[in-house]
């Protein structure tokens, strides 16, 4: 047992000879600090023990080189910035007061790596993070390694966010053209603390397309017009049915260019076989008709372009109904076998049964005639045939009665064409007027009524509408 102390107090001893105090220079000399005079002492005398212990020195007044410990927000902190900044004096460094903590739980001293000419790099935390603890510890990070977390989205160089949202993107997208502005992930503060260093996400350089300045152009040979023109000939070998300078015809054939008979298609992309074309039509169409003259294709022959398979049409069976015939069970099979029903009666002979032996089965070998009922429908036409009332014409004899028409049918003028009006015996002698009137000339009695509350006197109405009925038969003749 007095072994194993000993040698841990070996150990101890050489580890606190190894370890180096995180407040002390690489020469071995105490960092200085200078602390806030308006912070409560209780605060004071805390960051006075901590510094003294971890190898540090408190100074009474603002030193060259050192850190000067400040509240942030508060008057006296605006006051030592104003007063002690100084680009001469650039390893003089503001930080919280909660610096000296911080170091502590490192186990190093933190690097001012967010300070760009003496001046602290302004941040600004997004909205996105929204948790208020995820915030505070993300301010008072950046401002322990010498950045201000207070920056707006405008005046902040690098704003933070969140890069699991949707708006992450957005914002990457919106901010990426502003020079000295950058979008970066809540976790790139600790990426930088860790490494000592301010590291931006790289930019990646996206090819926009086209040919370089300098770079020499893909030459268009005879033998690529010659494959174009077979292309054009064989998809459309007819000008006039059209899409020669569509997109689609020319990216087709670069969507081949995998398979071994069109390689050559590699040489140019579809843009340029296009405008290949489209430059040189009329010298390409003559090379293209004499291609076509010689194959001798059809219009609408199989791969030409425009043209698919036609979809075939299922044909509808329309099942038919089953017909329902009227008539009894004893019609239905006598039709089957040609047979035509009677009346006669049928006997069931039963000599060649077998009785079977059962619960219900009772079976007699003396059995009457049982006669075979028709339909009624049947019945109903023999009725019929045999009434003189509904007899047919057969041959030239003459129609029966019920064919025959009747007088009034032969000689329609026989009968009056109009019924007669009936007179009404209680009726005003003035209506009863007006109403011969109407019936002497064939018009309607609201026309004569009329034209008589007009004028006031029958017979001048009568002689009217006798005029009118003169001109009428006149102009119009009954038999014209």
């Amino acid at each position: 047992m007095v072994n194993i102390l000993g040698h841990f107090h070996d150990s101890l001893i050489l580890l606190i000879l190894d370890w180096q105090p995180i407040f002390q220079d690489l020469n071995g000399l105490a960092i200085k600090f200078f602390i806030q005079k308006d912070l409560p002492q209780e605060v004071q005398a805390d960051l006075c023990e901590t510094i003294t212990v971890l190898g540090g020195r408190v100074e009474a007044k603002v030193p060259r080189q050192g850190y000067i410990l400040i509240q942030p927000g508060t008057p006296e902190a605006e006051r030592l910035r104003l007063c002690w900044t100084s680009l001469d004096r650039p390893d003089r460094h503001f930080v919280p007061y909660t610096y000296v903590e911080a170091c502590k739980v490192a186990g190093m001293l933190l690097k001012q790596i967010f300070v760009e000419n003496g001046v602290p790099i302004k941040m600004h935390i997004h909205s996105m993070i929204a948790n208020p603890n995820a915030r505070a510890a993300l301010a008072q990070r950046i401002m322990h390694s010498g950045g201000d977390p207070n920056g707006s989205m405008q005046s902040a160089r690098v704003i933070l966010a969140d890069p699991n949202t949707e708006a992450f993107q957005h914002l990457v997208k919106t901010n990426e053209g502003i020079p000295d502005k950058y979008v970066e992930s809540y976790l790139w503060v600790k990426k930088c603390v860790e490494k000592n260093a301010v590291i931006y996400t790289p930019l990646v350089y996206k090819n926009p397309g086209g040919r370089r300045p300098g770079e020499e152009r893909m030459q268009f040979t005879e033998q690529d017009e010659e494959s174009l023109c077979q292309w054009i000939a064989e998809k459309i070998p007819f000008k006039q049915t059209g899409g020669r300078t569509g997109n689609r015809l020319y990216q087709q054939l670069c969507e081949k260019c995998n398979e071994p008979e069109f390689a050559w298609v590699k040489r140019h992309t579809w843009q340029s076989w296009r405008e290949r074309y489209k430059k040189n039509s009329d010298r390409l169409d003559k090379h293209i008709q004499a291609i076509v003259e010689l194959k001798k294709p059809s219009q609408g022959g199989q791969g030409q372009y425009g043209y698919v398979r036609q979809v075939e049409k299922v044909k509808r069976v329309r099942k038919k109904r089953a017909v329902k015939r009227q008539g009894s069970a004893e019609a239905e099979t006598s039709a089957i076998y040609n047979e035509e029903p009677t009346n006669d009666l049928v006997v069931i002979d039963t000599a060649d049964f077998v009785p079977v032996p059962g619960p219900n089965l009772l079976i007699q070998n003396d059995l009457l005639p049982v006669p075979v009922r028709r339909s009624p429908a049947e019945e109903e036409m023999d009725d019929i045939e045999d009434d003189p009332e509904w007899a047919i014409r057969i041959g030239n004899a003459p129609p029966p009665a019920w064919a025959k028409r009747k007088a009034s049918a032969e000689h329609p003028d026989a009968s009056p064409s109009k019924r007669p009006r009936e007179m009404n015996p209680q009726m005003h002698i003035v209506d009863r007027s007006l109403l011969h009137i109407a019936d002497d000339f064939r018009f309607t009695v609201e026309e004569v009524k009329e034209y008589y509350d007009k004028v006031g006197e029958m017979e001048r109405t009568r002689t009217r509408f006798q005029k009118m009925r003169e001109l009428l038969t006149e102009s119009f003749p009954p038999n014209a």
